[in-house]
């Protein structure tokens, strides 16, 4: 392996995503203040949104949206007030 390739700050970084828990730790240079202590050992934290263990594509869970009946409720409500 070629030496000095690697930026001084790649190192053992636990990813957390934070709708279902799930912690994976993997090697990255990404900047963080907050810590995790996994099975005695510290490593830096990064709090995610949305990983593979939470996105409805990997889980199979869609969640369906209501996007035909937003147009007629709004035009219900506001669509037909014009100032005369």
């Amino acid at each position: 392996m070629k030496k000095d390739i690697h930026p001084d700050n790649y190192r053992e970084v636990a990813f957390k995503d934070m709708s279902n828990e799930e912690v994976f730790i993997t090697r990255s240079t990404v900047n963080t203040k907050d810590t995790i202590e996994i099975d005695g050992t510290t490593y830096p934290l990064v709090k995610l949104e949305i990983t593979n263990t939470s996105h409805p594509f990997f889980t199979g869970k869609q969640k369906l949206v209501d996007t035909a009946g937003r147009v007629d409720k709004f035009m219900q409500r506001y669509g037909n007030r014009k100032k005369k």
